[in-house]
């Protein structure tokens, strides 16, 4: 009986060890106050359409979003374009194969966006939906409850967390980041400030570009998130209706069975 409590004891703290030392090879991810986090946050358009060009001039040489309709560009609640602005920036800026044609031809409204063009280009549609960026202790994912799953905070402090220095393993250059897990990434960095000019006047910093573009790519994941978030407030706000009506009428209909039993 003691020899099993032993063991048991030394693997519970086998696997704590393992769970700690796993902690700590994660990177540093930064906490933004992104507008639309929260029960009742919401996209910032303006934002989303600024993170779009910073994709567009400088994400799409690598990366793609081939889960993304070019459509939804103009829905409500996302980058909110005009319908002859989505038209135009698909023809202008990707082209599609089609099958029909048995050609290349300026993309339309109905095509998604392209697919990343490196093999090892991860596409970024699901990016921020994939990638957790808070962790609670000992995997109890409290951080997630009280933070969000981080997604966008995650991009964010790749793009911001390179620290300047490299190295080269079998052939390849990794460079330091203190957000990517062991603290070396194969990406060289994608943002340094100043890489776009903004219609809108907004500051073309590092850290405006990469909120930016984090805020987009997280719509993208997510381009339904404001409306489950609306439905999702009517639907509590019905069950506390209901919840209320139910009460009320338990209570009068049991009112008078009460009185004579306690007469």
């Amino acid at each position: 009986m003691f020899r099993k409590f032993t063991f048991s004891a030394l693997a519970a703290l086998a696997l704590t060890a393992g769970a700690a030392q796993a902690a700590g090879e994660e990177g540093h991810v930064e906490d933004i106050d992104f507008s639309f986090e929260g029960p009742f946050g919401a996209f910032d358009q303006m934002q989303l359409q600024r993170g779009l060009q910073v994709y567009t001039e400088v994400c799409s040489a690598c990366h793609g979003l081939q889960y993304v309709a070019l459509r939804s560009l103009h829905d409500e609640g996302g980058p909110g374009l005009p319908e002859d602005q989505v038209r135009a920036y698909a023809a202008q800026n990707y082209e599609v194969f089609d099958e029909e044609l048995d050609d290349f031809r300026a993309a339309k409204p109905a095509d998604h966006f392209p697919g990343s063009n490196l093999a090892n280009a991860p596409d970024l549609s699901l990016m921020a939906k994939a990638r957790a960026g808070f962790h609670g202790p000992y995997g109890l994912g409290i951080n997630q409850f009280l933070q969000g799953m981080g997604g966008a905070e995650y991009i964010y402090s790749i793009l911001t967390g390179y620290t300047g220095e490299t190295k080269e393993e079998a052939g390849t250059t990794f460079y330091g980041n203190t957000a990517f897990p062991g603290g070396w990434i194969a990406m060289a960095p994608p943002l340094s400030g100043d890489d776009v000019e903004y219609a809108d006047g907004h500051s073309t910093s590092l850290h405006h570009e990469a909120e930016d573009v984090s805020a987009f790519l997280m719509w993208a994941a997510e381009p339904k998130m404001m409306a489950r978030k609306q439905t999702g407030f009517v639907a509590v706000l019905f069950l506390v209706v209901l919840g209320a009506l139910l009460y009320l009428t338990n209570k009068r209909l049991w009112a008078p069975h009460k009185v004579k039993k306690n007469a």
